[in-house]
């Protein structure tokens, strides 16, 4: 990624009761997840923080209902990607 190259511009839906970030979370887990080594890269630069934060607020922005009513497909994914990881590594809710 060039040090002046542009990220994807998010479209946001203004009638979404997310907020613009939690929207643009979204949009880059629906973008950005086939290129795993980049996609680090491109949430410090797009969102100013460390990939672990990013991935913290993600776990609890699709918690939400509102993540759920503005893309369900990409949401229920993510959910069901989470359990699956959680399992494999023998992980549970109540064991955070």
């Amino acid at each position: 990624m060039a040090e002046d190259e542009v990220l994807v511009d998010f479209v946001m839906n203004p009638d979404s009761e997310l907020d613009e970030r939690s929207q643009q979370i979204l949009n880059m887990e629906k973008l950005w997840w086939k290129y795993a080594g980049a996609k680090e890269q491109a949430i410090t630069k797009q969102f100013s923080m460390s990939p672990t934060n990013y991935y913290q607020l993600l776990n609890q922005l699709i918690e939400t209902d509102a993540a759920l009513a503005y893309d369900p497909m990409l949401v229920k994914r993510l959910r069901r990607n989470r359990s699956t990881k959680r399992r494999v590594s023998g992980t549970t809710a109540a064991g955070r």
